[in-house]
């Protein structure tokens, strides 16, 4: 049987650590023996977070919209934990968002294309030169089904996974006479703190937003999904993986 792309003792960052999927990522590449940098801007779910993992894992301090911040990203990680092996590139947001083009606030829709875009951009810009100089090395950018159908009301989200998609196909054709593996998720509707904080934190009609589908996916399975992506053989891209529920609206 081929050894799994998944070292035990890899050094594995996740953006947007501190809920949904950026934290069930985190649980499970700690299953498998990661060290697990947990990175976000709200430290206390991150120090909680990385408590939980256990040895190895620790909390840091990150905000993709933070050019300075993310240029330094590798020279602030303690000694062990700068050679990094997996990124899972999953910082986004859609606050201000599912509203009508004309009826937003283009400084919010900015926002949202300054993290889903530029802030994921940042991080794969510090991390790749540490991978390609190795020779080995996993990026996962977590794209979205809107990346492939738009809807009513996801005009700038849609468009900045769009362009995670064109852009991680992108990586994979520079990379592709190298050991580098990259990967592109696509999550389908999937519960997590997502909606609430496009609705300016307000619980309740996010807990609405989702419960007008017939089918939602748990972060954990989009983990799961990562994970596996990641546990094939070394020789073996997962280049897309498309994961939705099996009630799905279409």
């Amino acid at each position: 049987m081929a050894e799994s792309g998944i070292a035990r003792g890899a050094v594995a960052l996740v953006t947007g650590a501190s809920a949904g999927l950026g934290k069930a990522a985190a649980i499970r590449l700690a299953e498998r023996g990661c060290k697990v940098i947990c990175a976000g801007r709200r430290q206390e779910p991150l120090r909680a977070l990385a408590k939980q993992l256990g040895k190895g894992a620790i909390a840091f301090t990150l905000d993709v919209t933070d050019a300075e911040g993310c240029r330094t990203l590798v020279d602030r990680l303690p000694g062990s934990h700068r050679q990094i092996d997996i990124l899972i590139n999953n910082a986004g947001h859609d606050t201000g968002g599912r509203k009508k083009f004309d009826e937003g606030r283009i400084e919010d829709f900015a926002a949202i294309a300054e993290t889903n875009i530029i802030g994921l951009m940042r991080v794969a810009h510090a991390v790749l030169p540490g991978m390609v100089g190795r020779g080995r090395g996993d990026v996962v950018n977590l794209s979205s089904t809107a990346a492939l159908r738009q809807y009513a009301l996801t005009n700038v989200y849609a468009a900045t996974k769009a362009f995670v998609r064109s852009f991680t196909e992108g990586l994979r054709h520079d990379y592709k006479d190298t050991d580098l593996r990259i990967i592109e998720m696509m999550p389908g509707m999937t519960r997590t703190e997502f909606a609430a904080t496009r609705f300016g934190g307000d619980q309740a009609r996010g807990d609405a937003y989702y419960g007008r589908f017939p089918g939602i996916l748990d972060p954990d399975d989009i983990a799961r999904a990562i994970v596996y992506a990641l546990d094939q053989p070394r020789s073996v891209t997962v280049a897309q993986m498309l994961v939705v529920p099996t009630r799905e609206a279409l």
